[in-house]
């Protein structure tokens, strides 16, 4: 395991969150942006868990899977699949391209921050109990 390498996933999906935190605080937020984002941040966290473990990691935006991945290596992560963890994985590819036209209304772009809040904190105590050490002032933007 490089923690160095777990601490850029971190910082990277540190800045997804903010992105999107900062957005959905607008007058008028870019929704479909909030929640890609805020799927980004999940997926690069859960990427940071796996990683963390010494696991080799995909390229997938599949939430759900990452979940499964994480599952294996610590039962507790299928707590996470009462949330939706759908959805979030739809706003990696979907979202993005007019094929697919659709906007998320506000709340959904907030409940797709929530849900990725939630998995940051869930996977920061699971780093925590295994021993990783957040540096103070190393995640800057």
């Amino acid at each position: 395991m490089n923690e160095d390498t777990v601490r850029k996933w971190i910082l990277k999906a540190d800045n997804d969150l903010k992105v999107a935190k900062d957005e959905l605080e607008t007058d008028e937020p870019v929704t479909d942006a909030v929640c890609f984002h805020a799927q980004q941040c999940a997926e690069k966290y859960l990427k940071a868990f796996l990683i963390f473990n010494g696991e080799e990691i995909s390229r997938t935006h599949d939430i759900a899977y990452l979940i499964a991945l994480c599952s294996e290596l610590d039962p507790d992560f299928k707590n996470l699949n009462r949330v939706d963890v759908v959805a979030l994985t739809d706003y990696a590819v979907e979202i993005r391209y007019p094929d697919d036209f659709y906007f998320p209304d506000v709340e959904e772009a907030r409940s797709a921050v929530e849900i990725a809040e939630e998995i940051k904190d869930f996977v920061l105590k699971k780093l925590k109990k295994k021993g990783y050490k957040r540096k103070q002032n190393a995640e800057k933007r």
